[in-house]
């Protein structure tokens, strides 16, 4: 009779205490060494490479596409908008999000990523728990005013406001403020007081 070797199951996460974490500078240096595939969509979390919602289904690609429409018009003066392009909040931190308002010109970051953004969105349907535990922490945690989390599943844009510390929350804060916006509503965005933004514009 013949016996088929199987193989240990892996623990799904590892503590393990002397795990090395990489820097942004590494994981830039990685990412042009070409040692990902090219069609890899990877980002850095707390020093660790996570692959970003892949392959990206056509609401989320058209969802990044209206809320780049509906937010450029009104972007800040001395501001920008960035779509799906690094951040470095930390050392350890490079996130992608879709979208992100920034200080400054283009320009400014010829030699360096933003460090920071007036506003950050980021479109979810399975990386919806990620978005809104994880890296909504992280934003807080680095001080970002305001973060939108575009909800594909619920059609819904949930507004996260007033990052504060909560020991609790995966990067020690959290947003204290969380208001839930469906397609009869419109937001105000905290950077711009004086505009109010239709969701149906921004929900594909």
């Amino acid at each position: 009779m013949s016996q088929t070797a199987t193989l240990p199951r892996a623990p799904r996460r590892l503590n393990l205490e002397n795990r090395r974490l990489i820097t942004c500078e590494e994981f830039e240096r990685l990412l042009e060494s070409g040692i990902f595939a090219p069609d890899e969509r990877l980002e850095l979390l707390a020093g660790n490479i996570v692959r970003r919602e892949t392959p990206m289904r056509s609401p989320h690609a058209t969802a990044v596409v209206l809320i780049s429409q509906a937010l450029q018009p009104v972007v800040p003066e001395n501001a920008h908008l960035r779509v799906q392009l690094p951040l470095t909040l930390t050392v350890v931190d490079e996130p992608y999000p879709d979208i992100a308002v920034v200080p400054g010109s283009p320009r400014d970051y010829k030699e360096h990523h933003p460090t920071t953004a007036l506003l950050i969105v980021e479109i979810a349907e399975a990386s919806l728990k990620t978005d809104r535990e994880v890296k909504g922490s992280l934003y807080a945690s680095v001080g970002i005013p305001e973060y939108w989390l575009v909800n594909l599943k619920a059609g819904v844009v949930e507004v996260y406001r007033d990052p504060a510390p909560h020991p609790r929350a995966p990067y020690g804060a959290a947003y204290q403020t969380v208001l839930r916006f469906g397609k009869d509503d419109t937001i105000t965005p905290v950077a711009r007081p004086e505009v109010s933004i239709p969701v149906a514009e921004l929900l594909p």
